[in-house]
């Protein structure tokens, strides 16, 4: 009797186990063929808008109205509309790091929402942390957060 308890046990948590696998909630989005938490460049590539950004320590601010600020990533390039700017360089994506630059090409012209770019920039450039969640993108670093949206 004691063997068929352990083993109908066995069986109960692995069922239970299995049934809670793959929460779709997650916030990072895993692989789906072997599980890792890495994300692919296939998953972050496309144009993304930005909803808001958030300077470290300081309170989360939208994207100016009127403004266009988004971000393109395919085959290793990254540009970002920024306002009536442009940017570009290279990306690469290890695991969740993204690194942006080393160097980030822009246009100079004299924005109305110049000290928002010049801030939202400067979080972009280097390396952050990506977060993936549904048309959700969230690039976080010691500089602050970018939050983009499908």
């Amino acid at each position: 009797m004691t063997i068929r308890h352990a083993a109908f046990a066995f069986i109960v948590l692995a069922v239970a186990a299995a049934g809670c696998s793959g929460s779709p909630d997650t916030l990072t989005s895993p692989s789906a063929a072997n599980g890792s938490l890495a994300l692919t460049a296939d998953q972050i590539a496309g144009t993304w808008r930005l909803s808001s950004m958030q300077v470290a320590g300081e309170a989360a601010q939208t994207a100016p109205a009127g403004a266009t600020y988004t971000l393109s990533l395919a085959d290793g390039r990254l540009s970002t509309r920024v306002d009536c700017n442009t940017c570009g360089g290279a990306f690469t994506l290890a695991g969740n790091t993204l690194n942006a630059g080393p160097l980030l090409a822009c246009t100079k012209a004299a924005c109305p929402t110049m000290a928002f770019e010049i801030v939202y920039t400067g979080i972009l450039s280097g390396e952050s942390t990506v977060t993936l969640s549904g048309n959700t993108l969230v690039l976080n670093s010691t500089r602050g957060a970018l939050y983009f949206a499908r």
